[in-house]
Protein backbone atom coordinates (compact mmCIF):
# COMPACT_ATOMS: atom_id res chain seq x y z
CA UNK A 1 0.00 0.00 0.00
CA UNK A 2 2.93 1.89 0.86
CA UNK A 3 4.57 1.97 -2.53
CA UNK A 4 1.14 2.72 -4.12
CA UNK A 5 0.84 5.88 -2.54
CA UNK A 6 4.56 6.50 -3.52
CA UNK A 7 4.18 5.61 -6.99
CA UNK A 8 0.81 7.77 -7.02
CA UNK A 9 2.87 11.11 -5.36
CA UNK A 10 5.89 10.99 -7.96
CA UNK A 11 2.65 10.33 -10.93
CA UNK A 12 1.20 13.13 -9.33
CA UNK A 13 4.68 15.21 -9.17
CA UNK A 14 5.71 14.56 -12.62
CA UNK A 15 2.38 15.71 -13.68
CA UNK A 16 2.83 19.19 -11.77
CA UNK A 17 6.11 19.23 -13.58
CA UNK A 18 4.68 18.58 -16.71
CA UNK A 19 2.04 21.18 -16.47
CA UNK A 20 3.99 23.99 -14.68
CA UNK A 21 6.17 24.16 -17.60
CA UNK A 22 3.26 24.02 -20.37
CA UNK A 23 2.14 27.07 -18.36
CA UNK A 24 4.58 28.88 -16.54
CA UNK A 25 7.06 31.66 -18.72
CA UNK A 26 9.83 32.79 -17.01
CA UNK A 27 11.05 36.23 -17.63
CA UNK A 28 13.60 36.20 -20.41
CA UNK A 29 12.74 38.61 -23.14
CA UNK A 30 15.64 37.28 -25.81
CA UNK A 31 13.90 33.70 -25.12
CA UNK A 32 10.38 34.60 -25.02
CA UNK A 33 9.98 37.65 -26.84
CA UNK A 34 10.58 38.86 -30.69
CA UNK A 35 11.24 42.07 -32.03
CA UNK A 36 8.01 43.37 -34.38
CA UNK A 37 9.87 46.93 -35.14
CA UNK A 38 12.23 49.24 -34.07
CA UNK A 39 14.93 46.28 -33.94
CA UNK A 40 17.71 48.89 -33.33
CA UNK A 41 15.60 50.46 -30.82
CA UNK A 42 15.43 47.81 -28.42
CA UNK A 43 17.26 45.74 -25.97
CA UNK A 44 16.62 42.53 -24.21
CA UNK A 45 18.83 40.70 -22.05
CA UNK A 46 17.89 38.33 -20.02
CA UNK A 47 15.32 39.86 -17.01
CA UNK A 48 15.70 43.20 -18.55
CA UNK A 49 14.35 44.76 -21.51
CA UNK A 50 14.37 48.68 -22.94
CA UNK A 51 12.42 50.24 -25.77
CA UNK A 52 13.86 53.41 -27.00
CA UNK A 53 11.76 55.99 -28.99
CA UNK A 54 13.03 58.86 -31.61
CA UNK A 55 12.10 60.67 -34.57
CA UNK A 56 13.33 57.65 -36.72
CA UNK A 57 11.64 55.17 -35.58
CA UNK A 58 10.20 53.35 -32.12
CA UNK A 59 10.27 50.25 -30.85
CA UNK A 60 7.97 46.66 -29.87
CA UNK A 61 8.06 43.44 -29.02
CA UNK A 62 5.65 39.94 -29.10
CA UNK A 63 5.20 36.80 -26.99
CA UNK A 64 6.60 33.88 -29.31
CA UNK A 65 3.14 32.06 -27.94
CA UNK A 66 -0.18 32.93 -27.20
CA UNK A 67 -2.49 32.17 -23.94
CA UNK A 68 -6.14 31.61 -23.22
CA UNK A 69 -6.50 32.74 -19.58
CA UNK A 70 -4.18 32.85 -16.63
CA UNK A 71 -2.16 36.15 -15.05
CA UNK A 72 0.39 38.09 -17.26
CA UNK A 73 3.20 40.81 -15.80
CA UNK A 74 5.81 42.65 -15.99
CA UNK A 75 7.26 45.81 -14.23
CA UNK A 76 7.43 48.90 -16.09
CA UNK A 77 9.25 52.03 -15.68
CA UNK A 78 7.83 54.62 -17.39
CA UNK A 79 10.06 57.58 -19.61
CA UNK A 80 10.86 60.28 -17.41
CA UNK A 81 10.67 63.71 -17.92
CA UNK A 82 8.85 65.65 -20.68
CA UNK A 83 7.26 62.20 -22.49
CA UNK A 84 4.37 64.46 -23.91
CA UNK A 85 3.28 62.97 -27.34
CA UNK A 86 4.98 59.09 -26.14
CA UNK A 87 3.36 56.23 -25.26
CA UNK A 88 4.23 52.98 -23.84
CA UNK A 89 1.37 50.01 -24.59
CA UNK A 90 1.34 46.84 -22.52
CA UNK A 91 -1.09 44.52 -23.94
CA UNK A 92 -2.76 41.31 -24.86
CA UNK A 93 -3.64 40.59 -28.13
CA UNK A 94 -4.85 38.23 -30.59
CA UNK A 95 -4.99 38.68 -34.74
CA UNK A 96 -7.37 40.03 -37.21
CA UNK A 97 -10.44 42.20 -37.32
CA UNK A 98 -12.34 40.13 -35.09
CA UNK A 99 -9.43 40.13 -32.50
CA UNK A 100 -9.72 40.18 -28.98
CA UNK A 101 -7.60 42.62 -26.64
CA UNK A 102 -6.67 43.79 -23.46
CA UNK A 103 -4.57 46.91 -22.74
CA UNK A 104 -2.33 48.91 -20.71
CA UNK A 105 -1.43 52.41 -22.44
CA UNK A 106 0.27 54.90 -20.56
CA UNK A 107 -0.16 58.16 -22.27
CA UNK A 108 2.46 60.39 -21.47
CA UNK A 109 2.60 64.16 -20.19
CA UNK A 110 5.01 67.18 -20.20
CA UNK A 111 7.27 67.49 -17.43
CA UNK A 112 5.11 68.08 -13.73
CA UNK A 113 2.02 66.70 -15.11
CA UNK A 114 0.94 63.11 -14.41
CA UNK A 115 0.65 60.33 -16.85
CA UNK A 116 -2.20 58.79 -17.76
CA UNK A 117 -3.07 54.51 -17.28
CA UNK A 118 -5.03 53.75 -19.96
CA UNK A 119 -7.28 51.01 -20.07
CA UNK A 120 -9.53 49.28 -22.69
CA UNK A 121 -10.97 45.86 -23.63
CA UNK A 122 -11.75 44.98 -27.59
CA UNK A 123 -13.66 41.59 -28.04
CA UNK A 124 -14.58 40.30 -31.78
CA UNK A 125 -12.87 43.66 -32.79
CA UNK A 126 -15.41 46.05 -30.88
CA UNK A 127 -13.35 48.20 -28.53
CA UNK A 128 -14.75 51.96 -26.89
CA UNK A 129 -14.63 50.38 -23.12
CA UNK A 130 -12.20 52.98 -21.97
CA UNK A 131 -11.03 53.56 -18.40
CA UNK A 132 -8.47 55.99 -17.41
CA UNK A 133 -6.57 56.75 -14.22
CA UNK A 134 -4.36 59.13 -12.40
CA UNK A 135 -0.82 57.22 -10.75
CA UNK A 136 -1.08 57.62 -7.16
CA UNK A 137 3.38 57.04 -7.62
CA UNK A 138 5.62 58.21 -10.05
CA UNK A 139 6.10 55.48 -12.52
CA UNK A 140 9.02 57.22 -13.92
CA UNK A 141 11.28 56.51 -10.83
CA UNK A 142 11.53 52.82 -10.24
CA UNK A 143 9.80 49.73 -11.58
CA UNK A 144 5.78 48.63 -10.78
CA UNK A 145 4.13 45.96 -11.55
CA UNK A 146 1.36 45.85 -14.00
CA UNK A 147 -0.53 42.50 -13.90
CA UNK A 148 -3.62 41.42 -16.16
CA UNK A 149 -5.17 38.60 -14.72
CA UNK A 150 -8.33 36.51 -16.74
CA UNK A 151 -9.93 33.88 -16.30
CA UNK A 152 -13.44 32.29 -17.38
CA UNK A 153 -15.33 34.75 -14.51
CA UNK A 154 -13.85 37.72 -15.41
CA UNK A 155 -10.65 40.43 -15.90
CA UNK A 156 -9.14 41.86 -13.73
CA UNK A 157 -6.18 44.79 -14.41
CA UNK A 158 -3.68 45.14 -10.95
CA UNK A 159 -1.17 47.66 -10.32
CA UNK A 160 1.21 47.22 -8.26
CA UNK A 161 -1.02 43.76 -6.40
CA UNK A 162 -4.01 46.47 -6.05
CA UNK A 163 -6.94 45.82 -8.79
CA UNK A 164 -8.29 49.03 -10.54
CA UNK A 165 -10.77 47.54 -12.99
CA UNK A 166 -13.02 44.60 -13.45
CA UNK A 167 -14.82 43.12 -16.35
CA UNK A 168 -16.86 40.21 -15.77
CA UNK A 169 -18.21 37.47 -18.27
CA UNK A 170 -22.15 38.43 -18.93
CA UNK A 171 -21.46 35.87 -22.33
CA UNK A 172 -25.13 34.03 -21.57
CA UNK A 173 -27.02 37.63 -21.61
CA UNK A 174 -25.73 38.59 -24.66
CA UNK A 175 -22.28 40.57 -23.70
CA UNK A 176 -19.38 39.40 -25.86
CA UNK A 177 -16.52 37.90 -23.33
CA UNK A 178 -12.89 37.42 -24.37
CA UNK A 179 -12.47 33.30 -24.36
CA UNK A 180 -12.32 31.81 -27.68
CA UNK A 181 -9.11 33.44 -28.84
CA UNK A 182 -5.47 33.03 -27.75
CA UNK A 183 -3.59 36.17 -27.27
CA UNK A 184 -0.33 36.99 -27.28
CA UNK A 185 1.61 39.81 -25.48
CA UNK A 186 2.84 43.08 -26.53
CA UNK A 187 5.05 45.71 -25.63
CA UNK A 188 6.41 49.07 -27.48
CA UNK A 189 7.21 52.49 -27.63
CA UNK A 190 5.66 54.85 -29.77
CA UNK A 191 5.05 58.19 -30.73
CA UNK A 192 1.03 59.11 -30.67
CA UNK A 193 1.24 62.98 -30.40
CA UNK A 194 -1.91 63.59 -32.86
CA UNK A 195 -4.12 62.25 -29.49
CA UNK A 196 -2.32 60.86 -26.59
CA UNK A 197 -1.35 64.11 -24.30
CA UNK A 198 -4.39 66.48 -24.37
CA UNK A 199 -6.13 65.15 -26.81
CA UNK A 200 -3.27 65.83 -29.08
CA UNK A 201 -2.43 69.78 -28.22
CA UNK A 202 0.78 68.79 -27.19
CA UNK A 203 3.32 67.84 -29.36
CA UNK A 204 6.20 65.23 -28.44
CA UNK A 205 9.36 67.44 -28.08
CA UNK A 206 11.79 65.50 -30.12
CA UNK A 207 14.97 67.38 -28.73
CA UNK A 208 14.66 65.76 -25.81
CA UNK A 209 14.97 61.89 -27.61
CA UNK A 210 15.76 59.28 -27.29
CA UNK A 211 12.58 58.53 -25.07
CA UNK A 212 13.48 55.40 -22.83
CA UNK A 213 10.94 52.84 -21.58
CA UNK A 214 12.28 50.12 -19.34
CA UNK A 215 10.75 46.09 -18.64
CA UNK A 216 11.56 43.93 -15.96
CA UNK A 217 10.31 40.14 -14.66
CA UNK A 218 7.93 39.59 -17.60
CA UNK A 219 5.58 36.75 -16.30
CA UNK A 220 3.33 34.55 -17.84
CA UNK A 221 1.30 32.23 -15.49
CA UNK A 222 -1.18 31.40 -17.88
CA UNK A 223 -2.77 28.52 -20.33
CA UNK A 224 -0.72 27.65 -23.50
CA UNK A 225 -3.10 28.42 -26.82
CA UNK A 226 -2.85 25.14 -28.79
CA UNK A 227 -5.78 26.28 -31.60
CA UNK A 228 -9.28 25.71 -31.21
CA UNK A 229 -9.20 22.86 -29.04
CA UNK A 230 -7.45 25.40 -25.94
CA UNK A 231 -11.22 26.83 -25.77
CA UNK A 232 -12.59 24.23 -23.33
CA UNK A 233 -8.99 22.77 -22.29
CA UNK A 234 -8.05 26.37 -21.13
CA UNK A 235 -11.58 26.55 -19.03
CA UNK A 236 -11.69 22.69 -17.44
CA UNK A 237 -11.91 23.57 -13.67
CA UNK A 238 -10.98 19.39 -13.09
CA UNK A 239 -7.92 20.26 -14.87
CA UNK A 240 -5.00 20.65 -11.73
CA UNK A 241 -3.16 23.08 -13.59
CA UNK A 242 -6.15 25.53 -14.33
CA UNK A 243 -5.97 27.63 -11.01
CA UNK A 244 -7.21 30.66 -12.53
CA UNK A 245 -10.45 28.60 -13.04
CA UNK A 246 -10.97 27.60 -9.17
CA UNK A 247 -13.68 29.97 -7.31
CA UNK A 248 -11.27 31.92 -5.52
CA UNK A 249 -10.15 33.85 -8.47
CA UNK A 250 -13.88 34.25 -9.55
CA UNK A 251 -14.52 37.31 -7.43
CA UNK A 252 -12.27 39.90 -5.75
CA UNK A 253 -12.33 39.87 -1.97
CA UNK A 254 -13.25 42.03 0.55
CA UNK A 255 -10.16 43.25 1.12
CA UNK A 256 -9.10 43.66 -2.94
CA UNK A 257 -12.80 45.67 -3.31
CA UNK A 258 -12.10 47.90 -0.84
CA UNK A 259 -8.40 48.85 -1.97
CA UNK A 260 -9.78 49.34 -5.79
CA UNK A 261 -12.86 51.69 -4.46
CA UNK A 262 -10.57 53.88 -3.08
CA UNK A 263 -8.17 53.77 -6.48
CA UNK A 264 -11.04 54.32 -8.67
CA UNK A 265 -13.13 57.11 -6.40
CA UNK A 266 -9.40 59.27 -5.85
CA UNK A 267 -7.45 58.72 -9.25
CA UNK A 268 -10.26 57.75 -11.66
CA UNK A 269 -10.39 60.23 -14.23
CA UNK A 270 -12.68 58.85 -17.10
CA UNK A 271 -15.13 55.64 -17.53
CA UNK A 272 -16.69 54.89 -20.65
CA UNK A 273 -19.74 54.10 -18.98
CA UNK A 274 -20.84 57.28 -17.19
CA UNK A 275 -20.25 59.29 -20.92
CA UNK A 276 -23.61 59.49 -21.88
CA UNK A 277 -23.02 62.19 -24.26
CA UNK A 278 -20.58 59.61 -26.14
CA UNK A 279 -23.07 57.04 -27.02
CA UNK A 280 -26.35 58.96 -27.67
CA UNK A 281 -27.72 57.61 -24.20
CA UNK A 282 -28.00 53.96 -25.58
CA UNK A 283 -25.01 52.68 -23.06
CA UNK A 284 -23.23 50.00 -23.66
CA UNK A 285 -24.84 46.65 -22.22
CA UNK A 286 -22.45 45.76 -19.59
CA UNK A 287 -22.68 49.11 -18.50
CA UNK A 288 -25.40 47.92 -16.55
CA UNK A 289 -24.07 44.82 -14.94
CA UNK A 290 -22.47 44.71 -12.11
CA UNK A 291 -19.21 44.36 -12.20
CA UNK A 292 -17.24 43.68 -9.39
Amino acid sequence: MAGLRAKTLIFVLVAALATLDRTFVEADFSKNMIVTWGKDHIGMTGDNLKLVLDQSAGSAIRSKVAHLFGSVEMFIKLVPGDSAGTVVAYYLSSTGTAHDEIDFEFLGNATGEPYTIHTNLYVQGKGNREQQFRPWFNPTTGFHNYTIHWNPSEIVWFVDGTPIRVFRNYEKEGIAYPNKQGMKVFASLWNADDWATQGGRVKTNWTLAPFVAEGRRYRARACLWKGSVSINQCADPTVPSNWWTSPSFSKLTTLQLTKMQKIRDGFMIYDYCKDTNRFGGVMPPECSKQQF
